[in-house]
């Protein structure tokens, strides 16, 4: 078990997904500091209810049970004058306990889940490879730097769910999954419902 920093969020952050993010809140702007400092990672969770805002007490805010790892691999200052941070998502883990801290950065106790093994794509996905590389041409995902190994089934379909516009609580029910086949299926699904 390790005590994490946690940065919840209304959007979900996928293993091998990337995500690029505004830090404006001091508690936030500490924390990133203290990993790029350390070379230490923090920990992205859903937020199922609430705000997370600098006000906002802890009992209003409902956090998912599990999430995923982050690094920083981008950062720089945005013409806005904020800190723009790019994240990739690292394992999943399990949260066991969590509580805040007085600069009300919340925390958590977690179990780091196992890295999914290797896999090669089921067949009924193979198409999701070309769908991936369609969206990894478009200016803004290119911005984003993601490579992919295509060999590996887990990579292709978290890369492509983080990019899907889907809802927040499919990409978490789906973050969810232990089954790689179950993973193809669903987002096989997704894909035939957002290709009409």
């Amino acid at each position: 078990m390790i005590d994490l920093p946690l940065f919840p969020l209304g959007t979900l952050l996928l293993p091998h997904g990337r995500l690029p993010l505004q830090i404006f809140e001091r508690r936030y702007i500490d924390m990133i500091s203290a990993c790029m400092r350390e070379g230490t990672g923090f920990g992205v969770v859903w937020i199922r209810t609430g705000s997370e805002v600098a006000q906002a007490s802890k009992t209003n805010l409902e956090l998912g049970a599990y999430g995923t790892m982050a690094s920083i691999v981008d950062w720089d200052q945005l013409p806005n004058g904020l800190l723009g941070i790019t994240i990739e998502g690292g394992s999943r883990f399990h949260i066991k306990e969590t509580w805040r801290e007085e600069s009300g950065l919340n925390m958590a106790s977690v179990e780091m889940d196992p890295a999914f093994p290797s896999v090669a794509l089921p067949e009924t996905g193979r198409s999701m490879i070309d769908v991936l590389a369609g969206l990894q041409r478009h200016p803004e995902v290119r911005k984003l730097g993601m490579t992919i190994d295509t060999g590996n089934a887990w990579e292709v379909c978290f890369a492509l769910l983080q990019l899907l516009p889907v809802g927040s609580a499919i990409k978490y029910d789906l973050l969810g999954l232990n089954d790689i086949n179950e993973l193809v299926e669903a987002l096989d699904e997704i894909l035939s419902e957002l290709s009409g």
